[in-house]
């Protein structure tokens, strides 16, 4: 059963060593890494070819095309495993971390993401947000878990994520829609029946630094995350109507609604948790005090609000009130 590590890399020299020298330490027997080349001019190249040269189990090839998602799906394309495990090049892996997630996916079958729990480090350049992030990530193991949080924001960590290499090319692979490539895909599973589970327990490094690609993207800004999220939003079941009520009023409430509307929603209200703003108006659309939710009776409710603890006080204020979680409302922050 051959499990292949795709695993990009540009001008990575300085992180690669650490990365490949914990994939020489994995415990399994029969895996491949494919090193991508995505268009390296520093000294990134000629690391990973004598790596290739001193171990038959790693090879390069260069990547069809320019920028991550191209690399990313020359990686799949040239991979010869039934599985495919990520890495990134700043990161690093527990020496068991092939061979535990290999069982899990093996247990759940091709139709399956299988991740893992995180740890960001160095622990002096990890902020207080991204230091959140990964308990937020840890605490989601099962299925059920992940699926409930999987609008809230990205419920895999990339470099963490272990699949079904058919499956997910059948799929459609990575997309280059100026979105978040990994977060998109696993929308795009989720929507399609996947099933996700993590191993509970940490198995990757995830290298936490100031000039993360995913910090200097705009494919990873905020407003494209609300984008993702409002084009797999329309496609729920209950959203059918295309009505819905936004838990929040705020920057993010905003942002959301905006792309809401442009996949065809209609923003019935804004529920706020100031009754002072009771009688406003947002874009054209009510503001009303979020006492007042039985007046909107049938209507789905997003919650929309990146505010500390809101996230919980808005789950209990609507669960209180007999509203059911992915039937009545969704948590989209």
């Amino acid at each position: 059963m051959l499990v292949s590590v795709v695993l990009p890399f540009r001008n990575e020299a300085r992180w690669l060593p650490e990365a490949l020298k914990s994939l020489k330490r994995q415990t399994i027997e029969r895996f491949e890494v494919v090193l991508v080349n995505d268009g390296s001019t520093d000294d990134s190249g000629g690391i990973v070819h004598e790596c290739c040269q001193g171990d038959g189990r790693f090879r390069s090839v260069d990547s069809e095309g320019a920028g991550l998602v191209n690399a990313l799906n020359t990686g799949l394309a040239t991979a010869r495993g039934e599985w495919v495990a990520r890495l990134d090049a700043d990161d690093f892996c527990h020496p068991q971390r092939l061979s535990r997630q290999l069982a899990l996916a093996l247990s759940l079958g091709p139709r399956s993401v299988v991740s893992c729990m995180v740890r960001c480090f160095p622990e002096k350049d990890v902020s207080t947000g991204y230091r959140n992030y990964e308990k937020w990530l840890n605490g989601l193991i099962s299925h059920e878990l992940i699926c409930r949080d999987i609008f809230v924001e990205s419920p895999v960590a990339h470099p963490s994520a272990f699949f079904h290499r058919e499956a997910v090319i059948g799929a459609g692979g990575y997309r280059d829609l100026g979105l978040p490539e990994d977060y998109e895909l696993w929308l795009r599973l989720w929507s399609m029946g996947f099933r996700f589970e993590k191993v509970p327990r940490v198995l990757l490094g995830w290298r936490e630094r100031p000039d993360r690609f995913s910090r200097r993207s705009p494919r990873y800004s905020l407003s494209s995350f609300y984008r993702t999220k409002a084009m797999y939003l329309s496609m729920m079941p209950v959203f059918r109507d295309k009505k819905v009520v936004v838990a929040g009023s705020g920057q993010t409430a905003r942002r959301l609604s905006r792309w809401m509307t442009a996949e065809g929603f209609r923003i019935e209200a804004f529920l706020c948790a100031d009754p002072r703003q009771d009688g406003g108006t947002l874009r054209g659309v009510p503001v009303v005090d979020s006492e007042r939710i039985g007046e909107y009776s049938g209507v789905p409710v997003v919650a929309a609000s990146r505010e500390q603890g809101a996230r919980e006080r808005i789950r209990s204020f609507l669960t209180d009130r007999g509203l059911s979680e992915g039937q009545d409302f969704i948590v989209c922050a």
